[in-house]
């Protein structure tokens, strides 16, 4: 029997209970969107930088009282098998599902987009970022956690007031990309439910957004993670393709901001990578020490940041930005 695992969110959940529990996340956002964006951006342009006496900068605040609270009702289990942990809610999804609110609020770089969550797990990010996209596909992989994702989806319909069509959709890591389309005949329906079709793979490969959230847990599965990025987003690349970033381009493309990088990746990579991770401590019998492997082999997938070559044709993992904490 495998053993069970449970996340520190649900730590305020009932004891000993087993089997499916829904909690309720409470968010508030202003009812227009585009007005509070656009007060917003007019109010940091016009506004003086003031610093209080500890020297920290005092930052604009929106104000609440046009804010409307919606609960965003999320299906999970309480624990799980390690190979079903997508059934729970884990502390990078709050941290992703956080900075996808604020981008939402704060610029319009999400606006419209067609996007895949990878790992979707109960879909919280995915859900929230179908506020303001165009096209959503959630993926992950096996029933049991897919038909949750889908639980989600209809639990929280109407909820959010999606502007996106939402796709749950069947990605194995372990399979390379693009998956299996579904055919039209010949296949039980239950083999179908989250197959993708032709066109879907084709939208897909024209995403402008990648997210995922809390992903990095063994390093078999931190390979296949990579190779699916690479196959992935190898697609989405339009400009740039077999260019060579000189040192003063790399250290431009490190100071910029997140909005600045997003309209720069989109442009020039195709595809944007925003991803949340835990960076978990274990002790180790091997080392005999309290160490962070998975995030080390994570780690090691990326660029060294002195670096001064960087290949477009090859993925430039170093300039996507990673939410850690």
């Amino acid at each position: 029997m495998d053993s069970e695992v449970m996340s520190e969110v649900h730590l305020g959940c009932p004891p000993r209970f087993s089997g499916p529990h829904i909690s309720r996340f409470t968010i508030s956002l202003p009812q227009d969107v585009a007005r509070s964006n656009h007060l917003h951006e007019e109010a940091l342009e016009t506004q003086n930088l003031e610093f209080d006496e500890d020297g920290d900068l005092n930052l604009p605040r929106r104000s609440t009282t046009n804010a409307q609270p919606s609960r965003v009702r999320i299906q999970h289990n309480i624990t799980s098998s390690i190979p079903n942990v997508g059934l729970q809610v884990w502390r990078a999804e709050l941290v992703l599902s956080d900075f996808i609110l604020h981008k939402s609020l704060c610029s319009s770089e999400l606006h419209g987009v067609m996007a895949l969550e990878l790992g979707a797990g109960t879909g919280m990010a995915g859900l929230l970022l179908a506020r303001i996209a165009n096209t959503v596909f959630l993926t992950d992989h096996g029933n049991e956690i897919l038909d949750n994702c889908a639980k989600n989806v209809q639990l929280n319909f109407g909820l959010l007031n999606y502007q996106a069509t939402v796709y749950v959709r069947e990605l194995d890591w372990f399979n390379c990309w693009p998956p299996k389309a579904k055919l039209d005949v010949g296949e039980a329906p239950s083999t179908q439910r989250y197959s993708w079709t032709f066109k879907e793979i084709e939208d897909a490969e024209n995403a402008s957004l990648l997210v995922a959230a809390d992903v990095i847990y063994s390093d078999e599965l931190t390979d296949v993670f990579f190779n699916t990025l690479k196959r992935l987003m190898s697609t989405g690349f339009k400009n740039g393709k077999n260019r060579v970033w000189g040192k003063e381009e790399i250290a431009s493309i490190k100071n910029m901001n997140y909005d600045e990088y997003g309209a720069w990746a989109g442009n020039v990579i195709g595809m944007v990578l925003y991803m949340a991770l835990e960076k978990r401590y274990n002790f180790s019998l091997s080392d005999l020490d309290v160490v962070a492997n998975g995030y080390s082999h994570f780690r090691s997938y990326l660029r060294d940041e002195d670096e001064t070559n960087i290949e477009s044709s090859q993925l430039s993992f170093s300039l996507l930005h990673s939410l850690c904490f």
